[in-house]
């Protein structure tokens, strides 16, 4: 990366229509667009309500679903780089978490399916990903031209290890699509997102659907933007909006002058062995 250039975050609105939530996002794409954002970034799970049982219905194959032709389409008439969020992506008989990612000229620059499946029992809300989603099995870091991106869904972001792995594979900014919920949220969103930020010295863009109180799942909303030394540059609020922050080679080389982290990894020391005389 050699240049800055702005990043938008789209938190939009998600319902059970499959087709609107198609066109409020791009709707929403081009609007950012508009704005002067070179790359735009969508929620996880932004054509379809976040329940475990609706994935199948809503899924979609990859490059003939209306869902990733869209995001093709859109990121060429724009001219912009589009981390499509993520969507249920069916692949023979399997289901996927899918975030798609296209170039300026509607070219597939990489697709990442979410790794870590979101299993958990917390207090009042019991989630089970892998009763109707495969996970992932492959990291990649996608090349823009003028920025590296690595993409890491929701629970993907609480495994430092894979965030590491791509900062090594030289990352500028890793996005996030994600949807915490109001248990998650409040505790972990902003530690979780500075943390990687903190950690690897790059750039984080975290995205999140809109909430929706009356949803079955309740999501947290406030997609944010988080710099290599952990300050938010930008931040949303729950409902329905466009956020923008500058991304900053500068910035990235400043932080890793002042804390040379990953010049002075100890990679000969991290096995763990037994200890003995």
């Amino acid at each position: 990366m050699t240049e800055s250039f702005q990043l938008a975050v789209c938190q939009n609105n998600v319902v059970e229509k499959k087709a609107e939530n198609i066109r409020r996002a791009e709707d929403m794409i081009r609007e950012a667009a508009g704005m002067g954002a070179r790359v735009v970034v969508l929620p996880e799970m932004f054509n379809c309500p976040y329940e475990t049982r609706l994935f199948p219905d809503y899924a979609e194959p990859y490059p003939d679903g209306e869902t990733v032709r869209m995001l093709s389409r859109v990121a060429a008439d724009a001219g912009i780089v589009l981390v499509g969020g993520s969507i249920p992506e069916k692949d023979g008989d399997i289901v996927y978490n899918t975030c798609f990612t296209f170039g300026p000229r509607g070219e597939l620059l990489g697709r990442h399916r979410k790794v870590h499946l979101f299993d958990v029992d917390l207090p009042n809300l019991r989630v089970r990903e892998s009763s109707t989603l495969g996970p992932g099995n492959d990291v990649a870091v996608m090349d823009a031209g003028f920025v590296k991106l690595g993409v890491m869904i929701c629970f993907d972001v609480r495994f430092p290890e894979l965030a590491r792995l791509l900062a090594l594979g030289g990352i500028d900014v890793l996005v996030v699509p994600a949807a915490f919920n109001t248990i998650t949220g409040p505790a972990h969103w902003d530690l979780n997102m500075r943390a990687r930020a903190v950690d690897n010295q790059v750039y984080v863009a975290a995205a999140s659907p809109a909430r929706d109180e009356n949803a079955g799942y309740v999501v947290y909303g406030h997609s944010m933007v988080v710099d290599p030394w952990g300050d938010t540059v930008a931040r949303a609020g729950t409902g329905e909006e466009i956020i923008i922050g500058e991304i900053d080679p500068e910035r990235i080389k400043e932080v890793r002058a002042r804390l040379p982290l990953l010049a002075q990894m100890r990679t000969d020391l991290y096995e763990l062995r037994k200890s003995g005389r």
